[in-house]
């Protein structure tokens, strides 16, 4: 086994478990124990995991949510961090995208800066169609069943709406972040929505916009991994993700 394949085992085992022996690592991933050892005083020196006599342990574990905020509290909460956020992400947007602009309250502030008239929207919240087709940009709304608590039409006739889409850009609010549970949202019928977005989203132009308060955090529902992408926030972050996701620092930008 690679010696990169063997480490991302390691710190899948020790967070599935919290905590792990070299022994118990030997005997799983077939190797000899001096390479177990190497392995997790590599990973304790990246962050990944806590190295503690005999074995490894993680360093916290992820906080379940239950409770889902309305779409009105939201909006109340870290207003300048979800605008710089927002500003970055609608700088992104170029001429002829086909861009997938997901329910959220990140997402709606995007609607503030996007400039480019030269491009299509397509969205699942009702407050965002109105508000870029007010703003005279073409607009798609997908139909579905309307979820009046976040905005948004979910459910299995949104997915068969978005089928037929195939986005160069799409920008996706998100509940939780955790290097196990992928990107989470409460509620089942918003999470296939959501999946089925970014399944027909070009991988490299996924971008998935969070407050850094959301890491260590799940929710019921995962839509994503980390299979590609883009995370954009707002802080520098503890968390240790994998590799094939990139984390953007919008302030710094």
């Amino acid at each position: 086994m690679l010696t990169e394949r063997r480490q991302e085992e390691i710190v899948r085992l020790v967070y599935e478990r919290e905590s792990i022996t070299v022994a118990e690592l030997k005997e799983i991933l077939n190797t000899s124990e001096s390479t177990i050892r190497r392995d997790i005083i590599t990973l304790d020196k990246e962050g990944r995991l806590t190295k503690v006599f005999g074995g490894a342990i993680a360093l916290h574990p992820a906080q379940i949510v239950n409770k889902e905020l309305s779409m009105v509290q939201k909006q109340e909460l870290q207003t300048t961090e979800k605008q710089a956020i927002a500003r970055y992400a609608a700088s992104l947007i170029e001429p002829d995208d086909c861009v997938y602009l997901d329910a959220g309250t990140t997402t709606g502030w995007m609607i503030e800066y996007i400039r480019q008239e030269k491009a299509t929207y397509i969205t699942n919240a009702l407050s965002h169609a109105k508000r870029l087709a007010d703003k005279g940009f073409s607009v798609i709304l997908i139909g579905g069943e309307p979820k009046s608590s976040t905005d948004a039409i979910v459910g299995g006739e949104a997915v068969l709406n978005l089928q037929k889409y195939h986005f160069s850009k799409g920008f996706f609010g998100v509940n939780g972040v955790d290097r196990l549970s992928g990107f989470t949202t409460p509620d089942v019928k918003e999470a296939v929505v959501k999946q089925a977005a970014v399944k027909n989203t070009q991988p490299a132009h996924r971008y998935f916009l969070t407050t850094s308060s959301k890491f260590g955090e799940v929710y019921a529902v995962t839509f994503a991994g980390f299979e590609g992408g883009v995370i954009l926030t707002e802080d520098s972050i503890s968390e240790v993700l994998p590799k094939s996701i990139e984390i953007i620092n919008v302030t710094q930008q």
